[in-house]
């Protein structure tokens, strides 16, 4: 089976219907419409086996992943998904990994009706690159360098489920914090609905602590996050053993693709009423003074190191 072949079979049908796709796959670029008064978002992420994912994991899960850190980041920026490219490195055309990593990802693409319309296949080891693009009204974007000294730090869902799934291994297989690791859930509707209260937000890819820490570079300003309020899954509570750090979990763990934002607190009430459901906790508020200080219920200061995950650390 070729490049071209290999499109046709797992992926053409991805790239049909789409709104705003003049054209998708089959030539040489794509052709895509923008609606009036709209700017385009673009993100692109690359998953390598080794790296972000097991070389033997459950293919259907690779792909749907590959695509949801992707329009995790588009949520971060009150974007509605629309399109998205793949490029897949290959050692080699394998039927028995391509039909699930297909459906994964094409089960995501259609519940969040996003159209795959161009890529790129070649060999060699195996990696994953989804560049993912969206539409936001003109100037309406949520960013990273609008928080205000005063603004409630809050964040959906819960953290810390997926950090939890990786430390305990294989031993949670089937189980919903499995789940949180393997499919993480992003939060395109939040977004949407956060786009015009909050004045910024990031997803939380590498942890909470490193995630808060480029709002608060970016918008000049610190923040105090008190760490009994950092939302826990009964799940997670469950399988959090006395000698793991649940601090440590949920602040630096990573893999949450949970939003993180910034509100006035005059919107907290609104805010939580537009997302139907989801969870959205106040853990902390934006200061006037630089850094950022985790605290216990005693409002002593909690030693978390300032950042997550960084690909070319030593």
């Amino acid at each position: 089976m070729n490049e071209f072949d290999l499109i046709r079979r797992y992926f053409s049908r991805l790239t049909q219907g789409g709104e705003g796709v003049k054209l998708g796959i089959g030539d040489d670029a794509a052709i895509l419409g923008l609606p009036a008064g709209h700017e385009l978002v673009v993100t692109t992420d690359t998953l390598v086996a080794g790296r972000h994912f097991e070389v033997h994991a459950d293919p259907a899960g690779i792909g749907w992943k590959s695509l949801a850190v992707n329009l995790s980041d588009l949520a971060a920026m009150g974007a509605q998904a629309r399109w998205v490219t793949l490029a897949l490195t290959l050692e080699q055309a394998d039927d028995a990994w391509l039909a699930p990593f297909a459906s994964g990802f094409g089960e995501l693409a259609t519940l969040h009706r996003v159209s795959l319309v161009g890529g790129d296949t070649t060999r060699g080891p195996l990696s994953i690159t989804v560049t993912a693009m969206g539409v936001v009204p003109a100037g309406r974007a949520l960013r990273r360098d609008g928080a205000r000294p005063g603004d409630a730090v809050c964040v959906t869902g819960t953290l810390g489920d997926a950090a939890l799934a990786l430390r305990r291994g294989a031993d949670l297989d089937g189980d919903a914090l499995r789940a949180r690791l393997d499919r993480p859930t992003p939060r395109l509707a939040a977004g949407l609905a956060l786009r015009d209260r909050a004045h910024a937000a990031i997803d939380l890819s590498d942890g909470l602590a490193g995630d808060l820490g480029h709002i608060l570079r970016a918008s000049d300003v610190g923040a105090r996050i008190e760490a009994d309020r950092l939302p826990a899954s009964k799940e997670f509570l469950r399988h959090l053993s006395a000698e793991m750090s649940r601090v440590a979990l949920q602040a630096q763990g990573g893999d949450d693709y949970e939003l993180c934002v910034c509100l006035p607190p005059d919107a907290l009430e609104r805010a939580r009423a537009d997302l139907d459901g989801l969870p959205l906790t106040v853990i902390g508020e934006i200061t006037v003074e630089r850094g950022l200080r985790f605290v216990d219920g005693a409002g002593a200061t909690i030693a978390v190191p300032p950042h997550g995950y960084r690909h070319f650390d030593e």
